[in-house]
């Protein structure tokens, strides 16, 4: 309900897939219908943030230290199989089933494979199983799993990182925000708690920059910040 100066209240009434109704009510008590055809426009607007909520993943940005320690489990491995259906429980939710090969760990406890749930509500999603893609190659901080076994990585893209080989064999690492933001405000917080870091991982903070970063100083980092809270 929106109110219009001291003499008119303009109701909206809007259902998806139907017109949108606005009710002009005047001084004298007559109501005039103007129906309006905006509810395309509405539905546009709506699939667009929609849609960049679950690709773009419209997330609190996670630092590095941040997404270490939020994280149940951290792991480096490549994608198995996959499978797109209906909650177990819930079956108007849609999920993905990843199953991965571990090839380390560097939080939780030590495993050769890992299976997960994780809940989707963008179609594309649907159609490719969230990008996880089999045979590719993936660091995971994966959150607490939920009472209805569900889980995901922590800040979405953030804490999902794909593995690269680089120009002369260098392994590279880098996540669904192309690692933007991932050393924010990482060194004050290290210094804070006084945590020994890496020459190169101390590097990459003083001059934190988007874009691939080392496989092993990413490794390292997690290591250095796993234990802190």
């Amino acid at each position: 309900m929106l109110r219009s100066g001291s003499s008119h209240t303009v109701c909206l009434k809007y259902h998806p897939q139907q017109p949108v109704d606005l009710i002009d009510i005047g001084d004298n008590g007559r109501t005039r219908r103007r129906v309006y055809w905006i509810a395309l426009a509405t539905l546009i607007l709506s699939t667009v943030v929609n849609s960049h909520a679950q690709r773009g993943a419209l997330t609190v940005p996670h630092a590095l230290d941040q997404l270490t320690q939020q994280a149940d489990v951290i792991f480096r491995g490549s994608v198995i199989s996959t499978k797109v259906e209906p909650h177990p429980r819930l079956t108007n939710l849609m999920t993905v089933v990843v199953s991965m090969r571990v090839a380390e760990t560097m939080k939780g406890l030590p495993r050769k494979s890992i299976e997960f749930r994780q809940y989707i509500w963008d179609r594309r999603d649907q159609l490719d199983a969230a990008q996880y893609s089999k045979g590719e190659e993936l660091v995971l901080f994966l959150g607490p799993v939920s009472e209805y076994g569900l889980t995901s990585p922590v800040g979405l893209e953030q804490g999902r990182f794909r593995v690269l080989r680089g120009n002369g064999g260098q392994v590279l690492a880098v996540n669904g925000r192309g690692n933007l933001g991932l050393f924010d405000a990482v060194g004050k917080r290290a210094q804070t708690l006084g945590l020994q870091l890496t020459p190169r991982v101390a590097a990459l903070i003083r001059k934190p920059q988007a874009g691939p970063i080392p496989l092993s100083d990413l490794e390292d980092a997690i290591r250095t910040f796993k234990g802190t809270r």
